[in-house]
């Protein structure tokens, strides 16, 4: 195989990729849909609520991207024991990541509150801080279960059942869109709670799901594994720099939204629309990302470091082409998205005019996002997370102030900065990672 040319082999690493990648993408989007149905069913109670909610997902952004950095430490190691035929040492994994995800929510969630403390301190809208916490508070209550069911997910693709994993997904989306529809705007003589209703109904609907993912998993004797503090503790290792790598990208697309909540609430309405749409489009690169991870990981564990190329560069490849999809989709249909979810001008012209420049940005981040997929599956966690923390720190946030704020280029001009900082990790990383593979290509 190691003399087969690479393109070719890359080739045909696209059908298993795809085959797995497809029912983690589907598992993601529901996760997201989430989001969307809150958007779609929060919008008609006007700009303030639909601004209040944006916030809150730019901050919670920054703990599902750390809890979700932490636990895929957990699907790498099931994935290199699962490639070596190890049934009990995937239990015995799961176990383990079990133990450590309710912690690891719990934190994050703690975190959350006290970040709701420093809003009035950064500028943000007191019209919408005045209505924003007891929704801000259910939301980081959702962290908890949230963490539970990525470890269970992580586990399951590792084990090659994407489906199962990506069916509670839709579970917990097929059970928020009643909860919301009650909990929002009421039945009968009750009025509903209004924002507030929209978190308890992703609470309640994800904790439901976590309850049917932990029955199926007992029925199938994935929990019969013993505790393994030795396995925990080395999970927990591996996912810290994973986490505070996941956060800091999760932290910097947070301050985004911060400085954009500077502008007012049409500037933090307008990137709601557009961040719940986009976030629906770019789940191919995350769930490519994952896939990529797993595939690799698993032709580690089996002793076939030829294929860790070719897996690679076929996923950069079908992300790319989605990618560029994605760019000219929104930039020719962002208009009618934005006034079909919105009915005040304002926001629709400045979400439209967003929709151009976040489009532009697609490509590097779904090349980024895969690459550091591949550097997951080959257990290269520090250089990377020093890579990511660098580049939008010290780089893409300075320039989205200077461009937003210095050069009077306003919100267009904040993600315009952060583009070109997720311009240079894009290129950044895929070399890494055809440097650490070179060996196995001699």
């Amino acid at each position: 195989m190691a003399t087969t040319p690479i393109p070719a082999t890359a080739r045909a690493e696209i059908a298993p990729l795809l085959r797995l990648a497809l029912p983690i993408v589907a598992g993601l989007a529901a996760s997201t849909l989430i989001g969307v149905v809150d958007t779609v069913m929060i919008a008609p109670l006007g700009t303030l609520p639909l601004a209040a909610a944006s916030l809150t997902t730019a901050a919670m952004i920054i703990f599902y991207s750390a809890i979700y950095g932490f636990v895929s430490a957990v699907g790498v190691e099931a994935a290199h024991r699962h490639g070596g035929a190890q049934a009990d040492a995937v239990a015995a994994a799961l176990r383990a990541g079990l133990g450590l995800a309710p912690l690891a929510g719990l934190v994050a969630a703690l975190l959350m509150v006290l970040i709701l403390l420093i809003l009035p301190l950064i500028g943000q809208p007191p019209e919408v801080l005045a209505i924003i916490t007891p929704y801000w508070l259910a939301m980081a209550a959702v962290l908890v279960p949230v963490a539970l069911l990525m470890v269970i997910a992580q586990v399951l693709n590792a084990m090659d059942r994407p489906w199962t994993a990506a069916g509670f997904a839709f579970l917990a989306v097929i059970l928020n869109i009643p909860l919301n529809y009650l909990l929002i705007w009421g039945i009968g003589d009750w009025p509903g709670l209004g924002l507030v209703g929209a978190g308890l109904a992703s609470l309640i609907a994800e904790t439901l799901t976590l309850l049917v993912a932990v029955i199926w998993l007992a029925r199938h004797r994935l929990l019969r594994a013993r505790p393994d503090t030795a396995l925990r503790r080395r999970l927990a290792r591996g996912g810290l720099p994973l986490a505070i790598g996941y956060t800091g990208e999760g932290a910097a697309f947070a301050v985004i939204g911060l400085m954009l909540g500077i502008f007012g609430a049409t500037a933090l309405a307008a990137n709601q629309i557009v961040q719940a749409v986009g976030g629906v489009l770019y789940m191919l690169p995350l769930g490519m990302a994952a896939a990529v991870a797993i595939r690799i990981g698993q032709a580690s564990g089996s002793g076939d470091p030829a294929r860790l190329r070719p897996i690679a560069v076929a996923a950069i490849g079908v992300v790319t082409i989605w990618m560029v999809a994605v760019t000219i989709t929104l930039i020719l249909l962002g208009g009618r998205i934005a006034a079909a979810l919105s009915d005040d001008s304002g926001v629709v012209a400045l979400a439209t005019a967003m929709f151009v420049i976040v489009a532009l940005i697609q490509v590097a981040d779904g090349v980024q996002s895969t690459a550091l997929g591949a550097l997951r599956g080959i257990m290269d966690f520090v250089w990377p997370t020093r890579l990511t923390l660098l580049s939008y720190w010290l780089f893409a946030l300075p320039l989205a102030a200077v461009l937003g704020f210095w050069a009077g280029l306003g919100p267009l001009g904040v993600w315009a900065g952060y583009g070109i900082g997720i311009a240079l990790v894009a290129v950044i990383l895929p070399w890494r990672f055809w440097r650490l593979t070179a060996a196995a290509n001699r």
